[in-house]
């Protein structure tokens, strides 16, 4: 069974149609998405938590759910549901959601040797993000205060947008670009600057499963863009973590924008992101990072 198009653009068009505005300023719309995941998630997995906490004046929870055998080290799957202001936020970061919501559903099929945790995080977004309220860094300070092990963490930011127009894909930096595609047609991996074994081992697996381009990139956190998700909080805690991105505001022109909507999105492409993303778990269980 692989991943269904038709499936991600359903719950894509429910987070981004129906359960708007998911900013930091409607905190009862966040516990409205918090429920639709948890709910969701649900239907695939006996195990399925919420992790509430303050931040600030009101109260926002982590949704997880939990896959596979009781390991002592686990992989970890997430992406923020809250969006930058009262926009849609289709590619960002519903498509992420809507990824792990479709992940939920095909895990059960997998025979899994480690423990598998899907978890969707509030406040990713300003005025919380790079701070300690961000769903994120509570999930993870809390594994790293219980003395969990994290083989790795993939963050799911941004995952629908594609373009085969010439020129549809920026870059950081003018030297980057005679060495990757000039059409935003591709996915990319994105690691810190000494973790490139996870990387490659992610790249690797989803090249295999799909015919979808899949770049890389290993970069020192001043790079703009290299730390514009929830893995840094993973670093930030002393585990192995990349982001998975449709390279956001580089190729997508409706980011943090109105327009940034459910029909802009590719779920075809989406699907074979969440196809790659599946291929890559047993291979990072199986790999010593």
């Amino acid at each position: 069974m692989k991943a269904d198009a038709r499936r991600l653009k359903e719950l894509v068009s429910v987070l981004s149609r129906d359960m708007v505005p998911r900013d930091a300023g409607n905190p009862e719309n966040l516990e409205k998405v918090a429920s639709f995941i948890g709910n969701e998630f649900q239907k695939y997995s006996s195990s399925v938590e919420y992790q509430p906490y303050e931040a600030d004046y009101f109260s926002v929870r982590n949704v997880r759910a939990f896959f596979g055998p009781d390991t002592k080290e686990r992989i970890i799957i997430g992406a923020h549901y809250d969006v930058a202001g009262p926009y849609p936020g289709a590619d960002d970061n519903a498509s992420g959601v809507a990824g792990l919501l479709e992940l939920s559903r095909l895990l059960p099929e997998n025979e899994l040797s480690m423990k598998v945790e899907l978890v969707s995080y509030p406040l990713e977004e300003p005025p919380y993000f790079y701070t300690d309220h961000m769903g994120s860094y509570v999930h993870a300070h809390s594994l790293k205060q219980q003395n969990i092990k994290v083989r790795a963490m993939l963050a799911l930011e941004m995952i629908g947008f594609f373009s085969d127009e010439p020129d549809s894909q920026q870059y950081p930096l003018f030297l980057l670009r005679p060495f990757y595609p000039s059409k935003g047609n591709f996915i990319a991996v994105v690691g810190k600057l000494f973790q490139r074994k996870i990387v490659r081992v992610v790249q690797t697996s989803m090249q295999h499963a799909t015919p979808l381009p899949v770049e890389s990139l290993n970069a020192p956190s001043l790079l703009p863009g290299v730390t514009l998700s929830d893995h840094i909080n993973y670093w930030r805690n002393g585990f192995p973590a990349a982001m998975i991105t449709d390279t956001a505001f580089y190729r997508n022109p409706n980011y943090h924008t109105p327009l940034d909507t459910a029909d802009t999105l590719d779920y075809d492409r989406m699907a074979q992101v969440i196809d790659g993303v599946r291929a890559a778990i047993p291979e990072l269980a199986a790999t010593q990072l």
